[in-house]
């Protein structure tokens, strides 16, 4: 079976997402950039921000991280007096090295560059133990949702007195907390959740779900047997 696509990157600016692009399309590496209109956060709110996520097969992410690296070495010498990263301190510069995911590629190459000026020079060998003790990190499961679980279990049982939408919020968190995976720096997906809020999501969708049906249920009787709804 053919590996599905998934996001390596995303970006709120077509440039950037069109440059990634470009350098993929270079090395023959497959590609498609999906274009989303509103970006969605935890908060169940939307921003006007248009979001371009740049989708990749798994197996193409240690290549495409390391032709990343390449072409920020070979532009590190177009840095700006005054980029933001020369003024940072040897710790700060450290911490982009070891949680490389959160920077772009250019700011963790420009990192070891300067901290090896500085004297700290980071090897190829330290870099890669680096990168998988961080992995190793970000393996870890997210904190417990207990919030989100008793919120799910309140507005899943009780949707039977609540408006059309709140109840599919309620089947949303436990779909979410069931299902929600996130993407490593290497391209491997793993569950974000606990198998414990993993098991109270699935509970919850498919209480969700149950109660919905009984709902419209209620509610289809209700339209063709008006007279003995109302009676009872």
């Amino acid at each position: 079976m053919e590996p599905e696509f998934i996001t390596y990157q995303k970006f709120n600016d077509a440039a950037l997402a069109k440059q990634l692009a470009e350098l993929l399309a270079e090395h023959s590496i497959s590609y498609f950039i999906e274009e989303g209109d509103m970006v969605f956060n935890p908060a169940f709110s939307y921003t006007d921000t248009k979001e371009y996520a740049v989708k990749v097969k798994p197996g193409d992410f240690e290549r495409i991280n390391d032709l990343l690296k390449q072409d920020a070495n070979e532009t590190m010498g177009e840095v700006e007096p005054d980029y933001y990263l020369l003024a940072f301190t040897n710790e700060e510069l450290m911490d982009v090295v070891t949680k490389a995911d959160e920077w772009n590629v250019f700011d963790v190459q420009l990192a070891r560059k300067l901290l090896a000026e500085r004297g700290h020079a980071i090897s190829d060998k330290e870099a890669a133990e680096i990168e998988e003790e961080r992995i190793e990190e970000l393996k870890k499961p997210e904190p417990s949702q207990n919030g989100w679980v008793i919120i799910g279990y309140i507005i899943a049982i009780g949707c039977l007195a609540m408006p059309f939408f709140i109840s599919v919020i309620g089947l949303f968190i436990g779909w979410h907390l069931a299902s929600h995976k996130k993407t490593l720096p290497n391209g491997e997906q793993i569950y974000a959740y606990n198998e414990t809020d993993r098991k109270h999501g699935k509970r919850i969708f498919y209480i969700g779900i149950a109660v919905f049906l009984i709902t419209l249920g209620i509610l289809i009787y209700g339209a063709f047997f008006p007279k003995q709804y109302y009676e009872n």
